[in-house]
């Protein structure tokens, strides 16, 4: 019986096929590391080095110590002048003085800064004049500095939207062949809102250079952080849209710098976004015009209290034997006359001319907005006749 070819390689044994690769890991490189990055414990004394987060430069971290010292004393001036009338609103940024100048000092002076309306501390330690800084805080139609001079966009009030502008200032400046990288700060109230998503997702298609650094300091004004995300982390959000992440002890200046100069370098290499979550705290409350003690306890404002990432700070430097009483009081005195300046300063009435309000709303204005133009400017002219 003749045996035909099929029959034959029906009855010999099959081979045993190569196994099929496994799928390659869409997490792989993205994931945050399960516990924040801390380089420093509560007491200011040094964890084990490690090779995925070296040190900063000891001069780096005294020059942030300096920072924070002088933000601090600017962020209980502004409190104080809020109180005074000066200002109209002010959120303080109290307890994260370690996220606010670590973002500044992990650019360059050519890099941008996109802040929210907390971030008064950090455009402070950028070198901004802190009048200028709380022009918008006054009630001025304007951010008080040129963006474009300071590379600094204005305090943005609403939610989330920077992360959008951001994207697309990366994007454009890295089309243009220059390796600027943009700096987004963020709250955790932010990475519930559209523009968010959107703005990461831009930024991860388009592999633009931007560093989203989410401040996470527990509330969204009285909302914690449970009614907004069901999220193992803020930080995991990155993951869905292609984008590495990482999260930081928040009130560690000495890791908030190390993570952040290594997201930057990762931006400017062209490697796209990269998402940074600090967990840290907010001492004070939303604004002057919030009552905290509504949605936290005392006990807890107190045990973030002995977290303070200045305290922790200084006790580093002083264990490296680079920072001594002297030096402490010669910082401690240039914060001061900071804040004299500022107050000196911000007790000077500014200038207004009331009609300005109508600049600038429209290329040409309507005819309903010159009609209102001219009822406030009758208005003026009948009070100065009252006056006169």
């Amino acid at each position: 019986m003749t045996t035909t070819p099929q029959a034959a390689r029906r009855a010999s044994p099959r081979k045993r096929r190569p196994a099929t690769p496994a799928a390659p890991d869409p997490a792989a490189g993205l994931l945050p590391q399960t516990e924040p990055v801390r380089l420093l414990n509560p007491d200011g004394t040094l964890l084990p080095a490690r090779a995925d987060y070296p040190e900063p430069p000891v001069e780096a971290l005294r020059e942030m110590y300096r920072r924070m010292v002088v933000g601090r004393r600017f962020d209980a001036q502004a409190t104080a002048l809020t109180k005074q009338g000066r200002l109209a609103v002010y959120p303080s940024s109290r307890g994260q003085e370690a996220c606010q100048v670590g973002g500044v000092l992990a650019l360059r002076d050519d890099d941008w800064v996109f802040p929210t309306y907390r971030e008064s501390m950090a455009l402070t330690a950028r070198g901004i004049d802190p009048v200028e800084v709380l022009t918008l805080l006054r009630g001025d139609w304007h951010c008080g500095y040129d963006p474009a001079q300071r590379r600094t966009a204005p305090q943005c009030t609403p939610l989330a939207t920077q992360c959008v502008h951001a994207a697309g200032l990366a994007y454009g400046e890295s089309y243009q062949g220059r390796d600027t990288v943009a700096l987004v700060y963020i709250g955790d109230g932010a990475t519930s809102e559209g523009d968010f998503h959107e703005g990461v997702n831009f930024a991860a298609v388009f592999k633009a250079p931007v560093v989203y650094f989410v401040q996470n300091n527990r509330y969204a004004i009285s909302v914690p952080l449970s009614r907004q995300t069901a999220a193992p982390t803020l930080a995991h959000k990155g993951v869905g849209y292609g984008v590495p992440s990482e999260q930081v002890d928040g009130n560690d200046p000495v890791a908030v710098l190390a993570v952040l100069t290594r997201a930057v370098a990762h931006a400017r290499a062209g490697k796209g976004p990269f998402l940074v979550e600090a967990h840290t705290y907010r001492m004070e409350p939303h604004t002057n015009a919030d009552d905290a003690s509504r949605y936290r306890d005392a006990d807890e404002v107190e045990a973030w209290r002995d977290r303070d990432p200045l305290v922790r700070l200084e006790t580093y430097l002083r264990g490296r034997d680079v920072l001594d009483d002297a030096a402490v009081a010669e910082i401690a005195e240039q914060a001061e006359r900071y804040a004299a300046d500022l107050r000196e300063r911000m007790n000077t009435q500014p200038t207004v001319d009331p009609l300005s309000l109508f600049d600038h709303v429209y290329a040409e204005p309507t005819a309903q907005l010159v009609e209102q133009r001219e009822q406030v400017r009758a208005e003026l002219a009948a009070a100065a006749e009252e006056d006169a």
